[in-house]
């Protein structure tokens, strides 16, 4: 059996996979386990890393540093490249008051972490750890001990401290959804509020009657600095017909725009009257309302096509068809002629069925190119991550120049190219299934390494006073900026409790507070405050971990 002890405690690379295997897989497990409707998923596997530590199990230090860089660096990027599309546009018209919001709480919990940590006896390391526990946030965690490191401070003290607190991060969040809930929140708060966002098409019927437009093609038209529309279909004499841009309206024509919802009275005044009949509806039959036209939706799996725009393809001029939707990442975009196009975006096409053949040779339309992982996008973008968090930056008031670490510059980078890649035509496009994957191993890795390294001494700090004061102040941490700036948003800025509850899960990065706020809601708001405000907040916070370190340590 002298083989079976060595396979676990003789340190080699085959126990190190041994073992940071097991302690995934076990804490995986054990994370989809719900107590009072709460499951800490992924997170788990970092207590599991930690009672591992304790009874004693460790691998070699050098392999779990290069295994807990090499998760770190794989979930950062990979979260930059998920948040990246959205990143940009979450700061369109509504979407700048929830980041703003969402910034309050960041900073309210920032900034008590710094005064806390002079007036009490906790050092500013381990007041870092506090504050990523409390937030839940290990990205945050291992920027930290990055920045540590190029200062040649410990960091095994942050580690504690943001194990110590991390559950009742989770926990804390919700009571103060609850406090907030049962003191605060009025019958008018939890009404439905309309959401003002620029992503959501909305699909109306007109009829020409403005004699200003008579005789005027769609395209004049568009240039006359009315909102963003398509036209999909024109009806006229019976007949059902896809308009080019050069398409001539006539008095009494009927039609179909896709548009967004608040502009609808202003093209109403652009085009006469609008019908009431409602498009919206799931349950309409598109390819029965004429004989000749058909509706399909055809996926972009062409890579030259990737960062082209819209308008450059001429497909409706040339093949006499309409694109009225693009479907990316589960966001519907309104086709415009700049709309920027992405390798795996499902656009609505409409025309005869021949026509619709020929684009679909166009654009691709073969799903099963996508499934195949461009990998070599991915690791081209992790070195580049790597060189930019390696490049020193001199800051005024620091007397060495400041790097953004492992997890600073792969965030930004990813963020960057998810954002732009297509742009500059570069491939960047991954399916959900596989960015989760990718993240998901990076994660486990990571957890599981720091938990591993803090298990040691884990128990014996929380039973020390220091670690009832840990955890103390990390509630406080999470309690207090949660509730101050959900009464800002619900009492000065007049937002439901949806809405309010999704920017304070988002500005927490806690997914798990998330599913409490949908379980006691009935709407979608709070998903779609979270998804708002979770890509700034996420970025805000892997920075202001290390900046933190860097001007007051």
């Amino acid at each position: 059996m002298e083989w079976l002890y060595n396979l676990f405690f003789e340190q080699s690379a085959l126990q190190a996979v041994v073992i940071l295997s097991l302690i995934t897989a076990v804490g995986l497990g054990l994370g989809k386990i719900h107590i009072f409707g709460i499951s800490l998923g992924v997170t788990f596997v970092f207590f599991m890393g930690i009672l591992a530590g304790h009874l004693g199990f460790s691998i070699d230090p050098q392999m779990l540093t290069y295994a807990e860089s090499f998760g770190l660096v794989l979930f950062v990027y990979a979260l930059g490249l998920q948040v990246g599309p959205g990143f940009f546009s979450s700061f369109q018209r509504g979407g700048y008051r929830l980041n703003l919001l969402s910034l309050g709480v960041i900073v309210l919990g920032t900034v008590m972490a710094v005064l806390l940590s002079r007036v009490t006896t906790v050092d500013l390391p381990d007041m870092v750890g506090i504050l990523c526990g409390a937030t839940t946030n290990t990205p945050a965690l291992g920027a930290a001990q990055q920045t540590l490191k190029q200062l040649g401070e410990p960091t095994s003290g942050a580690a504690l401290s943001c194990a110590v607190t991390y559950p009742l991060g989770v926990v804390g969040v919700i009571l103060a959804i609850l406090v907030v809930k049962k003191l605060f929140v009025r019958p008018s708060d939890m009404e439905d509020h309309e959401h003002d966002d620029p992503n959501h098409t909305y699909i109306a019927t007109f009829q020409v009657h403005n004699p200003a437009i008579f005789d005027k093609s769609i395209q004049d038209i568009g240039k006359s600095g009315y909102p963003k529309f398509v036209i999909s279909r024109v009806w006229r004499d019976g007949a059902v017909s896809i308009p080019t841009s050069d398409k001539i309206l006539k008095e009494n024509d009927r039609l179909l725009v896709i548009t967004t919802e608040k502009d609808v009275p202003a093209l109403t005044i652009l085009f006469g009257e609008q019908e009431n009949r409602d498009w919206n509806k799931e349950d309409i039959d598109w390819n029965a309302i004429d004989s000749k036209l058909i509706s399909k939706h055809i996926v972009i799996s062409r890579p030259e096509i990737n960062g082209k725009k819209l308008g450059s393809l001429r497909l409706r001029n040339t093949y006499g068809i309409n694109i009225s939707r693009v479907l990316r990442s589960g966001v519907q975009l309104l086709a415009t002629p700049g709309l920027v196009l992405q390798l795996g975006d499902r656009l609505t096409i409409v025309g005869e069925a021949a026509a619709i053949h020929n684009v679909e040779k166009v654009l691709g339309n073969t799903v099963k190119t996508l499934k195949d992982p461009n990998l070599a996008s991915i690791f081209i973008g992790i070195v580049v991550g790597l060189i930019v968090g390696s490049i020193p930056i001199a800051v005024p008031g620091i007397s060495s120049p400041v790097k953004l670490g492992l997890a600073g510059g792969p965030i930004i980078i990813g963020i960057l190219i998810g954002s732009y890649g297509p742009r500059l035509h570069l491939v960047t496009y991954t399916t959900r299934s596989a960015n989760l994957m990718l993240r998901g191993i990076g994660l486990s890795l990571y957890l599981a390494c720091l938990g591993l390294d803090a298990g040691s001494h884990f128990f014996e700090t929380v039973m020390r006073p220091e670690g009832a004061l840990w955890i103390g102040l990390g509630f406080l941490i999470t309690f207090v900026p949660v509730v101050i700036m959900a009464l800002v948003a619900l009492r000065l800025c007049r937002m439901d409790f949806g809405s309010t509850c999704g920017m304070l899960c988002g500005s927490m990065a806690n997914p798990m507070a998330l599913n409490y706020a949908n379980d006691i809601i009935p709407n979608d708001n709070p998903a779609v405050s979270y998804a708002t405000v979770y890509p700034l907040g996420m970025f805000t916070r892997v920075i202001i971990a290390q900046l933190i370190l860097m001007l007051f340590l």
